[in-house]
C-alpha cells in the first residue's frame, strides 16, 4: 500500500525511523535502505514522504516501510545493479611453509 505521512523520528546513527501517518496507526518502522535515492539516505523528523509499507511485527511495530521518498519528489526509479561492485575488490592468498623433520608428531 501507498500512502503519504510525516517522519515522526529518525536516528541518523542507527539508520532507522518512525513515520506517521492515518493508515499505520501506531506508526511505520523505517530503514536507511528503504529510502529511495543516490548517495547518503536519510529522513528529517517533520519531513513529508511518501511510503508504501506492509504489516509486519518489526521492532515493536505492526507496519515497515518497504520504499520511502520525499513527498515534492516523484518516486526515484530503482536500478537493479547486478554483479560484483567496482568500489571493493579483495584478496587472500595463504602460503603454508613445508613441514620440517622435527614438525613431524
Amino acid at each position: 500500500m501507498s500512502t503519504v505521512g510525516v517522519v515522526g523520528t529518525w536516528h541518523g546513527d542507527e539508520g532507522w525511523g518512525v513515520i506517521d501517518s492515518p493508515a499505520t496507526p501506531g506508526g511505520c518502522w523505517t530503514h536507511f535502505s528503504a529510502v529511495l535515492g543516490e548517495g547518503y539516505r536519510t529522513l528529517s523528523p517533520g519531513q513529508r514522504v511518501t511510503f508504501e509499507f506492509e504489516t509486519a511485527d518489526q521492532d515493536g511495530y505492526r507496519y515497515r516501510t518497504v520504499e520511502a521518498w520525499p513527498s515534492d519528489e516523484p518516486k526515484p526509479a530503482v536500478v537493479e545493479v547486478s554483479g560484483p561492485a567496482a568500489a571493493y575488490a579483495s584478496t587472500l592468498t595463504l602460503t603454508f611453509d613445508q613441514p620440517g623433520p622435527s614438525d613431524h608428531r
